[in-house]
Order: structure tokens, then sequence, then C-alpha cells
């Protein structure tokens, strides 16, 4: 019977909700066995090149390769439950002269872990095309506000000065370590190549031993040549050794470099979380005219897009543990207790890495900062970093510097337990009108040393160079 999906049966939400298209026709059924249908074309043609098998056979193979009928592959797997075998005989029923020769001397996995390779060598491009566009919008944030005074957070409490283009630039770094940790993932993604049930190529020695005939060219192929050629034309390069899949240990490699990509932009989504609150209200998300923050509060504008960021960002750092027990439980020369769980594995992380990305581009593009906002929680709060500049200050005028530091603390901690209260900040007019203080440094003096403004240290050079290193890194 032909298999009929609607919404009135369970549906992943990644068929429809979370992810672009390009992503989930990588992962569909039907792509998946256009590139099964490749790979029996590719094996017929070097077998053909070896004298195993005639040039009408590999025609035909060809000429019906595109021809994707599922409901008679469902109908057959239904019977003899392997999906595999059921796709092998609905191509042969389409080829009447090459159907007899697919599959020659393979495995299973001769096609399915040479598949996923291809899918994930392409998932893996899409993914860092997606960062590289991020990262080119971040880049622009960076810069443009590298100069930019803001109040640091460390503990969730207010620090010290540094710049917005500063904070910035730490999501930038974490993404552009992710961008060359991503890259060396996808240059090294390996097929399992073709070496038969065990990954001895015995089968492969066979045919050419036995299946030759008298035809002069099999005795110059080897198994080895065999699995060289159908590589090369796929251009995919195989593990050196494979047992009956390739290693398991890549797709935790893979994983991991997803959830590493999620990791930093979960980062990035819960700062803007926090800065979204009213008490700090320095950062939002863009919000439509039209759209609904919450069904019974017709006020709330709340950060949905970073919290679906953080929601999808979690699903994806737990992947790689399901990676891990894969490879770790691959007994032997194989066991298929990872069949099922791989076919939700990579379309879930690689769409879920997808949504993050498409909603990670568009907060950071659209980024609405309120300046306004971020000079007052600086007025607020950068006094009491900048005290150290008037100790300093002090302390090259004559100071004792222990003394000093007695006096400012005392009516550091004074000035904040009133701030907390909920009034404004008592701080500068305490510390310029103390005689200990006035004594070494003018009440003019010490206001201007207490603008926190001008306490960011080189952060906005630092800023800047780490802008020129993505913009480098992008041009490759």
């Amino acid at each position: 019977m032909p298999q009929q999906f609607t919404h009135q049966i369970y549906l992943s939400p990644f068929t429809w909700r979370y992810g672009s298209d390009e992503m989930r026709h990588i992962w569909s059924e039907i792509h998946k066995r256009q590139l099964w249908r490749q790979l029996w074309v590719v094996l017929a043609q070097a077998q053909q090149a070896a004298g195993l098998v005639t040039p009408e056979q590999v025609d035909d193979l060809q000429t019906h390769a595109s021809e994707i009928d599922l409901d008679r592959a469902s109908e057959i797997e239904s019977e003899i439950h392997h999906d595999l075998m059921a796709e092998v005989k609905t191509f042969a029923g389409q080829c009447l002269v090459g159907g007899g020769i697919i599959h020659l001397g393979a495995t299973s996995m001769d096609i399915e872990d040479n598949a996923d390779a291809l899918r994930l060598r392409q998932s893996l491009d899409l993914i860092l095309a997606s960062l590289t566009t991020l990262l080119a919008e971040l880049v622009g944030q960076i810069e443009r506000w590298a100069d930019t005074p803001i109040i640091a957070f460390t503990h969730l409490q207010p620090a010290e000065p540094s710049t917005l283009g500063y904070r910035l630039a730490q999501y930038g770094f974490d993404l552009l370590t992710d961008l060359a940790e991503l890259r060396r993932v996808r240059d090294g993604i390996r097929g399992k190549g073709f070496k038969g049930a065990v990954g001895t190529s015995a089968s492969f020695q066979e045919l050419l031993a036995s299946f030759g005939g008298d035809d002069p060219r099999v005795s110059e192929w080897s198994a080895a040549r065999l699995e060289a050629e159908i590589m090369a034309a796929i251009n995919l390069a195989p593990f050196p050794v494979a047992a009956q899949t390739y290693p398991r240990k890549q797709d935790w490699l893979v994983l991991n470099a997803l959830a590493g990509l999620a990791g930093s932009l979960y980062k990035f989504a819960f700062d803007l979380r926090l800065l979204q609150a009213p008490g700090l209200g320095e950062w939002a998300e863009p919000f439509g005219r039209d759209q609904v923050g919450s069904s019974a509060m017709p006020f709330k504008r709340n950060p949905i897009n970073a919290e679906n960021i953080d929601s999808l960002a979690r699903l994806v750092a737990g992947l790689p543990r399901l990676a891990w027990d894969n490879a770790a439980h691959s007994l032997l020369e194989r066991t298929l207790d990872d069949s099922a769980n791989r076919r939700e594995m990579f379309p879930v992380a690689f769409l879920a890495t997808d949504e993050i990305l498409r909603r990670a581009t568009r907060l950071i593009r659209d980024l609405r900062v309120d300046e306004a906002a971020q000079a007052r929680n600086l007025a607020k709060y950068g006094t009491f970093a900048a005290t150290e500049r008037v100790l300093m200050a002090a302390v090259k005028a004559g100071a004792n510097r222990q003394e000093m530091h007695e006096v400012i603390r005392q009516h550091s901690l004074a000035a904040w337990t009133e701030l907390a209260s909920g009034g404004p900040n008592p701080l500068p007019a305490r510390l310029s009108t103390d005689e200990k203080i006035t004594r070494y440094l003018t009440s003019e003096q010490i206001i201007n040393l207490l603008d926190a403004s001008q306490y960011i240290g080189d952060a906005p050079e630092r800023s800047v160079n780490l802008a020129g290193q993505i913009r480098t890194a992008l041009s490759f």
C-alpha cells in the first residue's frame, strides 16, 4: 500500500517546523535512495572496466537510476523486512538488462555507509555556508560597536567596564573555533569504501578471480583498485580499514562539532535573554508589528527566538552521547543496534543546528541595542569599578595605598547599599567631598576619574583585531 503522511498522524517537528528545505532534502528518503542507486551505478561501471559486466548492463542501470518508486519498495519491504534489498529488487525490476548485476559483490553497508558519508559531507557544507553568513553579520557588529562602552558582568553581578564590540568578540572567537573544527571534520569525512561483508574485500577478490572468464582486463585489477575507482568516481576517500561499517567514531566527531557550535550560540542566546530583561534592558530581539508575545499578557515581548535556540541547542548537546554509545558498542566487526537511532540522530542534529543558525543570524543582524540603557547601567555601576582609577591617582599624588583603599571601600559599601534600596548612586558625591581624598585630588579630578567610559583598556583594539581574524578566515 502507498504510504501517506498527513497531520492526522504524528510527524516530527523537523518534518516541517524547524530547519531548511535544503537540509530536509539531504535527509529525505528519496535523496538517500538516489545516492544508493548512484553507488550501484558506479560499482557497475568499475566492474565493467574490469571486464566483469557488460556496457549494456551498465547503460540500463544508468537509464533507470532516477526512477525512485517508494510505493513499490515499501510493498517489497513489508514482505522481506530489509529496506536496502527492497530497493535492489525495485531497481532490478525496472532494469530488464542490467537488473541481475545490481549490488554484485557488495554488502548493504558498502552502499548505506558511503551514502551516509556523502550526506554528512553535504550537510556539513550547508552548515558551514550558514555559519559563514552568520559570522559575516557578527563581524560587522563587532566593528560597529568596538568603541561603545558598557558595564561588564561577572557572576551575573556588575563588574568593570568593557565595550559592546568586545562582548560580541567573545562570541566571535568561539564561533571562529567552531568554524575551524567544522571545516576539519568536513574535510576528514570518509566512506566505508567497497570492502564487502566484514571489510576484507573477499567477495570482490573472488569476483575478480573467478567471474571474469577469459577477459584479459581482469588480471590487471585487484579489489583495492576496484574500490579506488569507485570512490574516485564519487569523490569520497575511503577509510583504509573498516569492518562491516565505517568506524562509528566518525559519527561522534561530526556530532561533537555540531554540539560545539550549538553551545556557542546557546551562550549568545542566553546572554540576549538576560540583557533583554527589564532590569537591564540593553538588548532585545526584533519584534514584528503583528507578533504576539503572550496569549494572556498582551504587553509581553518575549525573546522567543533566543529561547528556541537554547531549546534546540540542548537537544543537539545530548546527541554526541548517543553517537559515543554507537561507536563504543559496535562490537567485534559490527552490531546492528545503531541502525534505528542513526535514522533519527543525523536528521535531528543537522536540522536543529540548521535552525539554530538561521535564527541566530537574524538575531545578530537585527539585534536591537538600547544605547540609553547601556549608558544608564554604565553610569549606575561603572563608578564602582572606576574607583580603582581614583585609588591609583591618589597614590601617585602621595597617598598611602592601604589607607586610601579602606576609605574608598567604606564609601563604596555604603553607596551600594543605597543603590540597592532604589536610590541614586551617591558614590561620586561621597568620594569627591571626602577630605581624606581631596587632600590629594581635587573634586573635579575625582569626578573625571569616576567616568567609567574611559576605563575600557584595549578592548576596542582587541575587538577590531578579532574582527580581522574572522574576515581572514571567511576569505578561505
